[in-house]
């Protein structure tokens, strides 16, 4: 049984790098004006007030594989964070996401809530638990899905934001999809979520601050340097 996250029935952009080894890598304290890879037209995409951004950047268009990077805008500029190893959508990137066609959706989304079948690792994002949030079954590469949604993030796409990721509401309607979800990574690819090793979410949930108004900016890199 699946609940209705990750591209189901009932799925907003983020950018990062090629993925790496397994394991967190610690990416050099750098600060820039800009946020690398980035092209104009993702970066007018990102709201002013941003002070964190996800940039998940896949490999490749049709690559389910991707990596991960919280980037702080500082007053000298952006500074990188550790770099995560990340997998998306089984058939990798589209920026016209449709419920079903196992891509994920490219562009720049707000992250404003989270939840899980787990109690509160300390997130500052408003946090639902609920038994709601359970999976069964196996993956694309046959590996067992059981605890994908012990955390969550919610990303923005079709949702509505101050409300649990379980909320059925798509504004944009049913065939846009919907459960967009940052979660623990199960070993393969997704139907069009973001999957992080268990560890790194719980990171994830301790380190985004609502205050900074933070950002999933995820697509492949060719897209996200338009």
């Amino acid at each position: 049984m699946v609940s209705a996250g990750c591209g189901g029935p009932t799925e907003s952009r983020t950018t990062v790098s090629v993925p790496q080894a397994a394991g967190r890598s610690a990416a050099p304290a750098q600060r820039a004006d800009r946020l690398p890879g980035l092209g104009p037209r993702t970066l007018a995409e990102i709201p002013a007030r941003t002070r964190q951004a996800v940039v998940v950047t896949g490999a490749g268009r049709n690559s389910s594989r991707s990596e991960a990077v919280l980037y702080e805008r500082t007053d000298a500029g952006w500074r990188a964070g550790e770099s995560w190893p990340a997998r998306n959508a089984l058939r990798g990137w589209t920026a016209g996401h449709r419920v079903g066609d196992l891509r994920s959706p490219v562009g720049v989304f707000t992250l404003s809530d989270a939840g899980g079948r787990l109690a509160d690792p300390g997130s500052a994002l408003p946090y639902s638990r609920s038994p709601g949030f359970r999976v069964g079954g196996t993956g694309f590469a046959g590996e067992p899905l059981a605890g994908s949604f012990d955390y969550v993030i919610a990303i923005d796409y079709n949702r509505k934001p101050g409300t649990s990721p379980l909320d059925p509401t798509r504004p944009l309607g049913e065939e846009k999809g919907g459960g967009i979800w940052i979660h623990v990574d199960h070993g393969g690819p997704t139907h069009g979520c973001i999957g992080l090793e268990r560890g790194h979410v719980r990171r994830l949930l301790r380190l985004l601050d609502p205050a900074r108004h933070p950002v999933v900016v995820m697509g492949d890199a060719a897209s996200l340097a338009s």
